[in-house]
């Protein structure tokens, strides 16, 4: 990029305004079904057609599809018989709920949860808390930051998050080799995503999963498939109940629910729970020690903001937060992708 001169201010502007527009476009194509249609027609469908089939009005369906094409979600071919869509390969890939690497689920609870806790952000940075109560009329319950109005939401956000790790699981267990630790631990390990991908990569290893009682039925029911017998579960609430022994412990995305005194507390549990020569592996989306960036990080460490008590952080942070805790021989390791990893060392 070139100069300020060369900069189109208002143009950047209407992109800033305009984003809210595209996510509930995308939300909304997603929640009707247009890209499972599309992938089950077996070809390209009209407007009219796609209408009739998810029962919406024409004209509609028509502008919904028509903006999907622009923002490159769906195809279109004009013929003399009309308009017939079809899905780009972007769409077949991540937003088909049959796809393994489908994101369905995260936009549902994006769309219906955190979507309604945006709109009380002035709120949250006048009162630097958490707009659940003003956005749902309930406060939180929930201890680990995310909060469920029903145990539909908690499916969405459990298959949420086993969707991010579909795409960013293999990359975040490889930053560093594992293969040492045979006992492993995923706090907070809830639809169990990380853990199958664990097991996977690390053959001579085995994981628990250490969650709520609520969450873990639903992983045995739901998620975790009955013959995967390296993955056990355990019960519990880990800031009330103790940690049992292991090598390491996979925090994944935990922390970031929590202020420094919360994390403070829960890492120097698991230093005194993890063996000699063991670790604790941090998933999370870092920021720029700056904290310039990445804007997806600043964005997310809004949202710790709208919906939890925690926020995104710096590697330095972090490594204090592990220090603090009895930690050494601290590594970062940045994927690349949304989430990165950190290793500390009993």
């Amino acid at each position: 990029m070139g100069s300020t001169e060369d900069l189109d201010y208002p143009q950047i502007l209407f992109q800033y305004t305009n984003g809210f527009l595209v996510s509930k476009v995308l939300f909304t194509a997603c929640e009707l079904g247009v890209f499972d249609l599309l992938l089950e027609s077996g070809g390209p469908l009209s407007s009219d057609a796609i209408a009739a089939r998810l029962g919406t009005s024409p004209i509609g369906m028509e502008r919904l599809l028509d903006t999907c094409v622009g923002l490159k979600l769906l195809a279109v071919e004009v013929t003399r018989e009309g308009a017939y869509y079809r899905n780009t390969e972007i769409s077949n890939l991540y937003l088909t709920k049959s796809s393994p690497k489908s994101q369905y689920h995260i936009m549902m609870y994006y769309s219906n949860t955190v979507y309604l806790c945006w709109h009380y952000l002035t709120d949250a940075v006048r009162e630097g808390r958490n707009q659940y109560e003003r956005a749902f009329g309930i406060s939180p319950k929930d201890p680990f930051g995310a909060m469920y109005r029903s145990e539909e939401e908690m499916l969405k956000f459990m298959a949420g998050q086993n969707s991010i790790w579909s795409i960013c699981g293999r990359d975040v267990l490889a930053a560093f080799d594992l293969s040492t630790f045979k006992r492993i631990y995923d706090l907070g390990g809830g639809g169990g995503a990380l853990a199958q991908e664990c097991v996977s990569m690390y053959p001579n290893s085995a994981v628990t999963i250490y969650d709520l009682p609520e969450v873990v039925q639903v992983a045995k029911e739901r998620f975790v498939p009955s013959e995967e017998c390296r993955i056990t579960f355990h019960e519990g609430d880990f800031f009330k109940d103790s940690i049992p022994e292991a090598d390491l412990y996979i925090l994944s995305k935990i922390l970031h629910d929590w202020d420094d005194d919360k994390c403070k507390q829960l890492l120097a549990k698991v230093h005194k729970a993890c063996t000699q020569g063991g670790a604790v592996l941090l998933v999370e989306s870092l920021l720029n020690e700056d904290k310039s960036g990445p804007v997806e990080t600043q964005l997310y460490s809004m949202n710790m903001l709208v919906q939890t008590e925690g926020k995104e952080r710096t590697p330095a942070e972090y490594s204090n937060l592990l220090q603090a805790a009895g930690f050494t021989d601290i590594q970062v390791k940045r994927t690349g992708k949304l989430y990165d990893a950190i290793l500390g060392r009993k």
